[in-house]
């Protein structure tokens, strides 16, 4: 059927704004267990706060792969989901979740192995370094336990199942603020034990959050019933080897994408931190808000993923062609929206910190920039992760990472920052500008429609 420039189906615009809402709430809250943490140990102390933050760039690797992993089981999954075939789902994610596993247990291995030299690399300061092995020490443990609760929820997302994730990540949020609390502080008798008990507290969160997403998936779902047979039932053989190869054609290029993404992060990261510690402490803060609306936009790309999975599988493809026009301009009114949301925020926000007069001013210029780098990626990001992605087309983002990030933005934030030696506010221009300059690229390649790509047979 021949559809309109812009969708005019109710129908679809009720899916898509539910989908969002419930991820983005869902993102909020989850990010917020993080992001609480830094709250709490900003208003403690300053190395504190740099010490966890720092650790939060290994967690953002972690996330990043959680995330990838997941995009691909909701890829593959929605189109199935669109044929309205669930058999396949469930064996897909029994191969991704093995997959996570043995990812996220050798990141622990290296955790344990060279704490110290891993956050070296962001920074060079002893106290912070301390700080940083303390925290590092026991949220290791979390990686695991988010890798698996993350891609138990993506296989549910793929079948537009939401609203679970949600409840988990508010209990979640509440069982970490108590205990951060009263570890972090030593209320009601308890030792203050710092940043170990903002550790403490997102690691009871973690294990209560994979508990929960079990016992649903396991007692609750009746959609997908992943555990209603043997877990390497139909994953294991010839057959096996099938879904084996599907999902890796589907999944490397997309994790290889995120990885060349998300390692340039820490490293740009560990620029700043190479240059001053009041640097370092402002981009902690600035970087902290921008994340938090960040997951705003990751939750756009994720409903975007599943209604555009879920219509090529239903092979319509002027349904794929209208529903793709309509979102990508619905992203470009959202980027504006979050834009200047973060600088209204921004003076009420970093009243929140105890920073050096130094710090906040720093801080006060990174999250202008920022408020102008969120609104190209909350056009480039969904686009390029929720459509092009989403649609099937994998190999896409890899490439157009390597040359964007590590042929222009890394060599660029490099020599701005140590050979120029100019304004550290410059330097954070230089690390953003790849959320603008990828705008046209992704905006070329979606124009063409040669990203819708059938995935399921």
């Amino acid at each position: 059927m021949k559809q309109s420039f812009f969708s005019k189906d109710p129908v679809f615009y009720r899916s898509f704004f539910k989908l969002m809402a419930v991820i983005a709430l869902q993102n909020l809250v989850a990010y917020s267990v993080n992001m609480l943490d830094n709250m709490m140990l900003g208003s403690y102390s300053q190395n504190a706060l740099s010490g966890a933050a720092t650790v939060n760039q290994i967690f953002f690797i972690v996330n990043q792969i959680a995330l990838s992993i997941g995009n691909a089981l909701i890829a593959i999954g929605s189109q199935y989901w669109g044929s309205h075939q669930t058999k396949p789902i469930r064996k897909v994610t029994k191969v991704a979740l093995l997959f996570s596993l043995i990812i996220a247990v050798l990141i622990v291995c290296v955790c344990i192995e060279f704490p110290e030299k891993l956050i070296g690399i962001f920074t060079t300061s002893p106290e912070i370094i301390k700080e940083g092995s303390t925290y590092l020490f026991v949220i290791q443990w979390t990686f695991i336990l988010f890798m698996i609760s993350n891609l138990l929820m993506a296989m549910l997302r793929s079948v537009e199942i939401v609203k679970i994730a949600f409840y988990i990540s508010v209990i979640s949020l509440l069982v970490n603020g108590g205990i951060n609390y009263v570890l972090i502080f030593g209320r009601f008798g308890a030792p203050e034990m710092g940043i170990k008990g903002a550790a403490i507290g997102t690691l009871m969160a973690r294990i209560l959050e994979l508990g929960i997403v079990v016992i649903y998936v396991w007692k609750i779902d009746d959609r997908i019933c992943l555990f209603n047979e043997k877990f390497l039932e139909g994953i294991r053989g010839e057959e096996g080897r099938k879904v084996w190869n599907s999902f890796f054609k589907v999944s490397i290029p997309i994790l290889t994408s995120s990885l060349l993404w998300a390692v340039s992060v820490p490293m740009q990261t560990a620029i700043l931190g190479h240059l001053s510690a009041d640097a370092i402490a402002a981009n902690s803060v600035s970087s902290t808000f921008f994340q938090y609306l960040k997951v705003i936009v990751i939750a756009i790309a994720g409903a975007s993923a599943v209604i555009i999975g879920k219509d090529i599988g239903s092979n319509d493809e002027e349904r794929v062609r209208c529903d793709g026009r309509t979102l990508s301009v619905l992203y470009l009114a959202l980027g504006c929206v979050l834009g200047i949301l973060l600088f209204v925020l921004k003076d009420p926000l970093l009243s929140m910190y105890r920073l050096s007069a130094q710090a906040t001013l720093y801080a006060d210029h990174f999250m202008m920039i920022m408020s102008v780098v969120m609104v190209g990626m909350a056009y480039q990001m969904p686009v390029g992760v929720g459509l092009i992605q989403g649609g099937g087309d994998t190999k896409f983002s890899m490439y157009l990472n390597l040359i964007s990030v590590w042929g222009i933005v890394m060599p660029l934030s490099f020599l701005t920052a140590f050979y120029w030696k100019l304004p550290v506010e410059i330097v954070v221009i230089a690390v953003q500008s790849d959320q603008i300059f990828k705008c046209l690229p992704i905006f070329l390649r979606f124009k063409s429609y040669k990203w819708i790509h059938k995935l399921t047979g």
